[in-house]
């Protein structure tokens, strides 16, 4: 009968190997020797799976460790025996010398060779070739000449000191007779002074003092310590490690998170927005984050109100002659609740009518046109068209308060934004008639953060102002509206007033003629916005980490905002489904025992829509702790929209990220990143306070960076036809660019995390600064600084002076990297306990260049914005403003303060560059 396979009684039997084939045997040959242990060759090249002959500038990521095993369950990458079959020990061909006298020379002779055998004394080559010198091997850069490391840790063995008890009659075979008298044997027989046994005693105790001494001076120095703290990072092949992240990114799981996160309405603070954070919670539980934490703000948030929105014309008497619809038709589907409603975050409540007139974009250069054009604004309601040379709709609303108006509406222009550009949402990427953008109100480059509390983190027993007192809230109530409806308010306005300027007429059909409206002849319009306000309303910041093992204390941080305006597939849950990829990949790895070096941080902020609150509460609770430790902040928000790639932020990640483009292919192209962002001529753009980097970059000096993918073309922003499947069926099919997108961010972290020393370019920040240095001289000539040939405020060399020094400062800063390598290099790879401390200090130095660039005053008349280059433009938050506060002194013409402002922020950067030399 054929044996059956699935029965293990008939599984062949392994031959019982000979004793000549076990001795034979050699134990170096199994998977875990020292051939095989970590002999990785290091490559001068970051390969792309895409391109694997692609070369990239700049220094190199890591160093050479063991090679990781992308397909290997956690499990199988742990508990593996590092040793193979060995030989049993013979220790002699004759068993009668197991008895032999100790006066028998033979006999001691094969005595003491079996002691040294069992203390292993006579190690053979098998063994001292797998042995490696007891030290901290460190990852190196690609800035390193090639060659290959082992990593293999040497075995430590105490010797065993044995006692041998003395031999029985029995046991040695001899026979005795009663009529035979037999010699006492001492139980412990100490060794003739001079014999070999005596000299193996003292050497055995010898050896033992000086492990143990060995042993003492380990653990009284922070040499073990620091070797335990890098063996989680160091037993991973670097490359290996970046493959695995790169490959491992999932357009399907990416797609099933959007789907989830988009699949109700959920404005911060409200039900859907809670339910969100448990789930974000729940998901970096399930994903292997440590210390996942759910933390509560309250703050002062404005929600609409069913019925107590409305546009309307007036005829006599205050009859309502016309309504508008308001509200978009209803897409969502399945919804919790009900889409949400058309309104302003941070409105001011208020019933207002008055006369219609048409601002163009509503900048304040619109308003001084109509202005010096005669007609007056005081007690009107403004129509204003979103975009223009500002897209921040609070600073249209703030114009319009500031020109008299009582009101305000922002529309959508076909123009702008709309059918006349192209095909319109759901089929296509521009705004249909009746979509409407929602936005906040609050001046975000004003007040950034709770409106209430700014400056301090928005607890429940902290202080905070009252609505009236904060300067973060515009004073006249405005609302959104869609072109379907605007376009009634633009025809009843033909014939009032003027006609518009060149430039100002827009593309909404039917309207035959574009006049301003005035006081007199424009129909009368009623904005009513009653809403439900909370001071102290609840929001949820939800974090999570991965604890690094050498700089546990050193953060990375990668942030990306979970409320919206409506379902929000491009603002901010293409970011999220991308963060909540990388978090997986992550996840992941620790599972397989891999460690960064530094901490690495996951945050879900809340209710950025409104300001950026979440993110700045967080901030301003702990400035202390991220002045200190916070190294980097990465930003995700509307994270894809497009297919272009665009970063913005501090100079001090170009390099770094110069070497990732070029790793990353976009199938789409056939072509890396990098080869995009040069034939495109692409920089790293500056950051204003559009996002939640904002606190980190411009409160606590934390390097920041936005990254994204972009179109030059709009896409029906804060609407809700911004949803699910508008994002897969226009915005990204495929998902093709998360994909890409969740390579970049995990490569960044990767690299910020776990390289020896952190890759920032601080020589881009020198060659940056000389730049920014000369567009802010440029731009005070044009403010009033080169009268008649006077310059009442020297802007020019005192800066200079300072780039000038940060740039001498860069130069000495940088050779010490040169040196470490150059010492890790001559020790065959291993890092000195000593140098390995000065390394942690110099990543400190790096990261906290920035922090030293604060100035504590902050900018005069908005203190919470503190870093004295980086900074959002007064009256265009979305710009950066290099030298803010300068401009703004600048700006109000104030030249004594002017002057004053100029040497403070020239001392500030050349104390930063001094710190930096040190």
């Amino acid at each position: 009968m054929a044996p059956d396979k699935n029965d293990q009684r008939y599984d062949p039997v392994p031959p019982i190997p000979t004793y000549d084939e076990a001795v034979a045997a050699d134990s170096s040959r199994s998977a875990f020797d020292g051939s095989n242990r970590n002999s990785w060759q290091r490559s001068d090249t970051l390969h792309s799976p895409v391109d694997e002959s692609q070369s990239v500038e700049g220094q190199s990521l890591l160093d050479t460790r063991r090679p990781f095993d992308s397909n290997a369950s956690a499990s199988t990458s742990r508990g593996r025996r590092p040793g193979g079959y060995r030989p049993p020990t013979v220790e002699t061909d004759d068993e009668d010398d197991w008895d032999s006298s100790d006066t028998d020379s033979d006999g001691e002779a094969a005595h003491v060779r079996r002691e040294m055998q069992e203390l292993e004394v006579m190690d053979g080559e098998e063994d001292s070739r797998n042995r490696s010198t007891w030290g901290k091997r460190i990852g190196f850069s690609l800035s390193l000449p090639q060659w290959k490391w082992r990593s293999s840790w040497m075995r430590w063995r105490l010797p065993r000191l044995t006692i041998r008890l003395p031999r029985t009659s029995e046991q040695s075979g001899e026979s005795t007779t009663n009529n035979e008298t037999e010699t006492p044997r001492r139980r412990f027989q100490l060794p003739s002074l001079g014999s070999s046994a005596a000299f193996m005693l003292v050497g055995r105790l010898l050896a033992l003092l000086l492990v143990l001494g060995f042993i003492y001076l380990l653990f009284m120095s922070d040499l073990f310590t620091s070797m335990a703290r890098r063996m989680g990072s160091q037993m991973f092949d670097p490359e290996s490690v970046r493959i695995h992240v790169q490959s491992s990114v999932d357009a399907r799981r990416i797609r099933d998170t959007l789907k989830h996160f988009t699949s109700y309405a959920h404005i911060a603070g409200t039900e859907g927005d809670y339910a969100l954070a448990i789930d974000t919670k729940n998901m970096f539980d399930k994903y292997g984050l440590e210390d996942v934490t759910v933390d509560e703000f309250y703050v002062y948030l404005n929600y609409p109100k069913a019925g107590g929105r409305a546009v309307e014309i007036l005829g006599a008497d205050d009859q309502v002659m016309w309504s508008a619809k308001l509200e978009e038709e209803e897409v969502g589907g399945e919804t919790a609740g009900r889409q949400t409603y058309v309104f302003h975050g941070h409105s001011k409540a208020g019933d207002v009518k008055g006369p219609l007139i048409y601002a163009n974009y509503g900048s304040r250069e619109d308003f001084k046109v109509l202005y010096d054009s005669g007609i007056d604004t005081r007690g009107a309601i403004a129509l204003v068209r979103q975009y223009g040379p500002h897209d921040d709709q609070a600073i249209k609303v703030k114009a319009a308060e500031m020109a008299g108006f009582a009101g305000c509406i922002i529309y959508s222009d076909p123009a702008d934004d709309g059918f006349l550009r192209g095909e319109t949402a759901p089929k296509g990427r521009f705004m249909p008639a009746d979509g409407v953008q929602r936005g906040s109100v609050s001046l975000s480059s004003w007040v950034v953060g709770d409106v209430l509390t700014p400056g301090w983190g928005s607890k429940m027993e902290m202080p905070r102002m009252t609505v009236d007192q904060t300067p973060g809230l515009v004073k006249i109530p405005s609302i959104p509206l869609a072109w379907r409806d605007a376009q009634a308010l633009l025809e009843k306005l033909q014939g009032a007033g003027q006609p518009v300027p060149d430039g100002w007429k827009g593309g909404v059909p039917d309207v035959k003629e574009w006049w301003t409206g005035n006081l007199s002849s424009s129909p009368v319009v009623h904005l009513r916005n009653e809403q439900d306000e909370a001071e102290k309303q609840p929001i949820w910041n939800v974090y999570g980490r991965i604890a690094g093992v050498e700089q546990r204390e050193k953060k990375i941080l990668i942030g990306n905002h979970r409320d919206s305006w409506s379902f929000g597939s491009a603002d901010p849950h293409s970011g999220t489904a991308v963060m909540m990829e990388v978090v997986r990949i992550f996840g992941d790895l620790v599972a397989r025992g891999w460690r960064p070096l530094r901490t690495i941080e996951f945050m879900s902020w809340d209710a950025e829509e409104y300001n950026n609150i979440g993110s700045t509460e967080y901030v301003e609770q702990n400035d202390k702790n991220l002045k200190k430790d916070a190294l980097a902040y990465i930003n995700l928000d509307d994270a894809v929209t497009g297919d272009t790639f665009h970063a913005s932020g501090s100079p001090v990640f170009r390099k770094l990220l110069l070497q990732i483009l070029n790793r990353v292919g976009d199938p789409n192209f056939n072509t890396t990143l990098r080869d995009l962002w040069d034939t495109r001529k692409g920089d790293l753009e500056g950051l204003g306070a559009g996002s939640d980097y904002v606190a980190f970059q411009d409160i606590v000096g934390t390097s920041s960076l936005d990254i994204s993918f972009e179109s030059d073309e709009k896409y029906p922003a804060y609407s809700s036809y911004e949803n699910f499947e508008w994002m897969e069926r226009v915005g990204d099919p495929g998902f093709t660019y998360h994909v890409l997108l969740g390579q970049v961010l995990g490569l960044l972290v990767l690299e910020l995390a776990d390289r020896p020393i952190m890759p920032f370019d601080m020589a881009a920040y020198a060659d940056s600064l000389y730049r920014w240095v000369d567009d802010i001289v440029g731009w005070s000539e044009n403010k009033g600084l080169n009268q008649e040939g006077k310059t009442p405020v020297d802007v020019a060399s005192p800066l200079r002076e300072a780039a000038d020094e940060v740039a001498m400062a860069v130069r000495q800063f940088d050779k010490w990297e040169l040196d470490w390598e150059s010492t890790v290099v001559a020790a065959s790879g291993w890092e000195p306990n000593g140098l390995g401390k000065k390394r942690c200090e110099y990543n400190s130095r790096m990261a906290r260049f920035e922090t030293d660039l604060l100035d504590d005053a902050g900018v005069p008349n908005r203190t919470q914005f503190k870093h004295v280059i980086f900074g959002p433009d007064l009256w265009s938050p979305d710009d950066a403003a290099y030298f803010p506060s300068i401009r703004d002194t600048i700006l109000a013409g104030d030249w004594q303060l002017a002057n004053k402002t100029v040497t403070k922020v020239a001392g500030i950067i050349k104390q930063a560059a001094v710190n930096l030399a040190k």
